[in-house]
């Protein structure tokens, strides 16, 4: 495949970008033997919050930066394995606390950083179609490094296991130009349980790539967020579900940080560069619509070490 190294390194910092690292599209596989240290640079400005009703409200801003470190290596031709951990940074910067009955926190009155390693993943990707057309299904395996806090907007994560199963599927255009490739990914993530309220979800995400000679990749986004269960906190009358919506007794509240029904759209671009021994990338995305979930953007830069081990490629 033309450029396939390029293409390469921008799917494997795919897992740097979002809050999610559930969007990610890694359709094609490194071959045996290759792999790459990933470096990077992550801060979401979260600048207000999408209501059930989807209006905005300008409150509740906080700051979240991260320092991602993943490791990625392809065992065979077809299987390839990754592992990661964050390293979290938070900051409630809104000089109002939240509405009541939302807790005002003792650690977001004083406006102090949080900060902590958040949650290990685990994935790994088997190949079944390569070529113009790739199809590889994916398994990954959420686990919290630590009991860390989830409450208040500057909580650190959520602090609950995941298994997600979903699929990479990617089509190189070639009748277009041999530079161009889309791609589209889909994940069920199976969510443990906080007082028995299911919050399993879907992610799903769709992009475009187009390799500028050779060294030189372009990346369009776009991705979104189904849950299915959760609680929706409500909105503002004469709404329906009027706030504090179905959070309506002391225990929902103390664990709708991680219960809320979270669905939203986002979308970006970015690039990447690659040098002979680095591969350096930069990435921006923008929260567009939502319901019962932040506005504000995303910022990511970093790096790639690409790695080969075993026998030499011909």
């Amino acid at each position: 495949m033309p450029n396939r190294r390029l293409l390469c390194v921008l799917v494997s910092i795919a897992a740097c970008l979002a809050a999610a690292r559930d969007c990610r599209a890694q359709a094609w596989v490194p071959e045996q033997g290759d792999g790459a240290i990933s470096f990077s640079y992550q801060r979401i400005d979260n600048t207000g919050h999408r209501l059930t009703d989807g209006a905005f409200v300008d409150a509740g801003h906080s700051l979240d930066m991260s320092l991602y470190l993943e490791g990625e290596y392809a065992i065979t031709n077809r299987f390839t394995v990754t592992a990661g951990l964050p390293f979290v940074f938070t900051k409630y910067t809104d000089p109002n606390g939240p509405p009541p009955p939302i807790p005002y926190l003792p650690w977001e009155q004083c406006h102090c950083w949080q900060m902590g390693f958040q949650d290990f993943e685990f994935s790994g990707r088997y190949n079944l179609v390569s070529g113009r057309f790739a199809f590889t299904p994916v398994v990954a395996a959420v686990v919290p490094s630590q009991n860390y806090e989830y409450r208040g907007e500057t909580a650190l994560g959520r602090d609950l296991k995941e298994l997600r199963i979903g699929f990479d599927v990617g089509q190189r255009l070639d009748r277009i130009s041999r530079n161009l490739s889309v791609q589209g990914h889909y994940t069920y993530a199976f969510v443990e349980r906080v007082l028995n309220i299911p919050d399993n979800r879907s992610n799903g995400s769709i992009e475009g790539v187009y390799v500028v000679k050779k060294r030189l990749a372009l990346r369009g986004f776009s991705g979104w967020q189904v849950t299915h269960g959760g609680l929706q906190l409500g909105s503002m009358p004469p709404a329906a579900l009027v706030f504090p919506g179905e959070v309506d007794t002391p225990e929902l509240l103390a664990e709708h940080d991680r219960l809320l029904r979270d669905d939203n759209w986002r979308a970006g671009g970015g690039l990447a560069y690659s040098f002979n021994k680095v591969d350096v990338f930069a990435n921006y995305i923008a929260y567009l619509s939502g319901t019962d979930t932040h506005a504000g953007r995303v910022v990511t830069v970093g790096f790639s070490v690409p790695f080969h081990t075993g026998r030499a490629h011909r």
